[in-house]
């Protein structure tokens, strides 16, 4: 995950906790609804937790969690009871807390009695906010000691903090209470067989001064902000059946998660891109925010636009250590508003990623093929040569034809491929690799961009360079298959260190090569072997490292564990490849483990065999939801529909092996080229509706890369 250190992990969850998000804001209890500064819960806005403690009694007693019930990705419902001061189990007082995240929470707080005598309660919360930023939480730092006061005023209690030059503050509203410096108070009566409701908001103070604007529960007949954002995302996004319900479960749980982890670039309101997961990654990713995008591109395109036109804003101009900013370097992460220092780097934007450079040159070409405006993407090219400048400047120091890292600053990521964390990179022996590191899967995302911009180049007629990209990707897929390739293993080193050595651990990395086509296709079959056997497999999902490996830990976070997005990359590699059988199999696995929560996939989950575990064993602070998991599914129904439009060819190709359990796959309102398309698949038949004018359906593999340039070069200009 961007932006994850295994080494400074979060600080303790508490158990049964519920994560709700919307946009820059979430909000992190326990299963009752509380919030407690001493675990690593909280009201988040734009990186700062506004609200750390959010304590609900009823006469003097916390309540016992019934249920947690999420609604939509920003709103939740808890069923709590009073515990009884007579010794007796059953509690006739039931309290119903009826949350949603906004910039900052509305909460609603329904308490019903169900005995046949009036109860008089006291209903009292204690609201505390702490300002920490997101790492002071996140790495349990202790935090900085704001100079507080509190404030109460009619219905509203405002906190404000102060340190050093920086002000905060929060307000507390409750219509009806009563507002002192700790909280609010309601002293009601609840009626025989009666409830009583009150409701409560937080929202941040501009600049620690006055508040922002008001949140308030709709007028009778209206929908609130959230459920408007939502209905406007679900109107322009396709719709989809399935005859597997499961499935099809699983399927609108990515929807309505994606839809959630949707940003507002602020710069330009119209631009939307993908946040990288709750709750620590509420934010721009260059990787995760490119991936997360492409992975959804049967949804929404548009996201993936928006995500490359929002990174190339903020394409690095100069060389800065501090910050890992390089020119044409494409960032790591973006954060709001730390004013703590604990960003990586020190600064708002942190550029030490080796592989979203080559990803965004590599994506451009593939979200090129949709349809969009031609001088949209235009626009983008610029961006996409200083990345390839980038890629030879600076991804490659010693000129030997693969890009590696070296971190600039002891602040900065000891590795800076996906696997980041610190003991990420190692050999079959579990000797940690020495930096500079070249690791595999980014030569592929390399050779990948060459491609992409050769065939712009190619449409747009320049075909001196695109002949030149297209040599130098095929010397690197020589070069790649030459000095990765461990014959005696029958496998892809993870990387090449400090001394060229092969890195000989067995990974997950060489998946994401076969779904970029660096891998020569006499040595792919022995990829899927070794990919699918026991070690690897874990009969939900690939293992990032192979169970015979030194550092092999199921509990890991990227040394043995299963990270969903992964395993749906190598399906895709498979896929590509004609390994059908095995991509079915990964897909059907990763789906089944779906249902065991909720039909939502988590960042990661433990490497234990399914031999071992009969349902998959839960990673402990695993991102919920997360952006890459949340577009899993999509990519791989997509993968085995075999779905590759090309606009600019004025084609799109299915060519489906759809499993037969999965039945049948009506999809409605699916975009195309500024039009909207119905596709219908059962098994390996598949027809389309509405293609726009000058669009043909072939049935069937889209012929390679090479054939499609060579086709566009061909192709008569108008």
């Amino acid at each position: 995950m961007a932006g994850w250190n295994a080494d400074t992990a979060a600080g303790p969850w508490g158990t049964g906790t519920v994560t709700l998000v919307e946009g820059t804001s979430f909000c992190i209890s326990s299963a009752n609804g509380d919030i407690h500064p001493e675990y690593s819960h909280g009201v988040f806005q734009e990186d700062t937790r506004i609200l750390s403690r959010w304590n609900l009694t009823v006469n003097g007693k916390p309540l016992e969690p019934l249920a947690a019930e999420m609604k939509q990705p920003y709103r939740a419902l808890f069923a709590c009871r009073v515990p009884r001061s007579d010794g007796h189990a059953d509690s006739p007082l039931i309290v119903e807390r009826l949350r949603e995240v906004r910039a900052g929470i509305l909460e609603e707080i329904t308490v019903r009695n169900y005995s046949s005598h009036a109860a008089k309660c006291n209903v009292a919360l204690v609201a505390e906010s702490d300002f920490a930023d997101l790492f002071e939480v996140k790495e349990a730092r202790v935090p900085r000691h704001w100079e507080e006061s509190r404030q109460p005023d009619g219905d509203s209690l405002t906190i404000r903090g102060v340190w050093r030059d920086v002000r905060k503050g929060v307000v507390v509203k409750a219509s009806g209470g009563e507002v002192g410096p700790e909280g609010v108070t309601f002293r009601i009566t609840v009626p025989p067989h009666g409830h009583w409701t009150g409701l409560l908001s937080v929202v941040p103070a501009l600049d620690g001064t006055g508040p922002v604007s008001p949140i308030g529960r709709p007028a009778e007949g209206e929908m609130s902000l959230s459920d408007r954002r939502r209905q406007e995302w679900v109107a322009k996004i396709p719709v989809l059946h399935m005859g597997n319900a499961s499935i099809e479960h699983t399927l609108q749980r990515s929807y309505e998660d994606l839809g959630a982890l949707r940003i507002e670039d602020p710069e330009h309101p119209d631009r939307v891109v993908v946040a990288a997961g709750a709750p620590w990654f509420m934010t721009l990713f260059g990787r995760d925010s490119i991936w997360a995008s492409i992975m959804s591109l049967l949804v929404d395109p548009s996201l993936a636009l928006g995500t490359l036109q929002t990174l190339a804003d903020r394409q690095g101009k100069v060389v800065d250590n501090l910050s890992e900013e390089e020119p044409g370097r494409i960032l790591h992460e973006v954060r709001l508003d730390i004013s703590s220092g604990l960003a990586l780097g020190g600064k708002s934007a942190y550029y030490g990623s080796v592989d979203a450079t080559p990803l965004f040159v590599s994506v451009l070409g593939e979200v090129s093929r949709w349809g969009f405006a031609s001088d949209t993407i235009a626009a983008l090219l610029p961006h996409a040569d200083r990345a390839l400048d980038w890629i030879r400047d600076y991804g490659d120091k010693d000129g030997d034809g693969f890009v590696e890292y070296e971190r600039l600053n002891p602040r900065g990521l000891i590795n800076q491929g996906w696997k980041d964390s610190s003991d990420g990179i190692n050999f079959a022996d579990g000797r940690m690799a020495e930096p500079p590191i070249a690791v595999c899967e980014v030569q592929a995302y390399v050779y990948s961009a060459y491609q992409a911009r050769a065939k712009i180049a190619y449409d747009a007629g320049d075909l001196a360079l695109a002949a030149e990209l297209r040599d130098r990707g095929a010397l690197l897929k020589r070069q790649f298959n030459e000095q990765f390739w461990l014959p005696d293993k029958g496998y892809y080193a993870v990387a090449l260190d400090r001394h060229k050595r092969p890195v000989d651990a067995c990974a997950s990395n060489m998946g994401h090569c076969l779904l970029f086509g660096i891998v020569d296709e006499d040595k792919a079959p022995l990829v899927v072997e070794r990919l699918m056997s026991r070690e690897m497999f874990s009969g939900w999902g690939v293992r990032t490292l192979a169970s015979d490996m030194a550092a092999y830990n199921p509990a890991s976070y990227h040394n043995g564990s299963v990270w969903p997005h992964d395993t749906a990359i190598a399906a895709g590699g498979l896929r590509r490849y004609g390994f059908v059988e095995q991509a079915q199999r990964i897909t059907t696995a990763l789906l089944e483990a779906a249902e065991y929560s909720g039909g939502r996939l988590p960042e990661l989950f433990c490497g234990f065999s399914r031999e071992q575990f009969a349902q998959p064993v839960p990673y402990p602070t695993a991102c919920s939801p997360q952006a890459w998991a949340a577009s899993t599914p999509l990519m791989l129904i997509k993968s085995l529909m075999g779905y590759q439009p090309d606009v600019a060819l004025g084609a799109v190709w299915l060519n489906p092996v759809l499993p037969e359990s999965y039945g049948y796959l009506h999809i409605t309102n699916a975009p195309m080229a500024g039009g909207r398309i119905t596709i219908d698949i059962s098994g390996s038949t598949a027809t389309i509706e509405g293609l726009p004018e000058g669009m043909v359906f072939h049935h069937g593999a889209r012929p390679p890369m090479a054939n499609l340039v060579e086709q566009a070069r061909l192709r008569p200009k108008t």
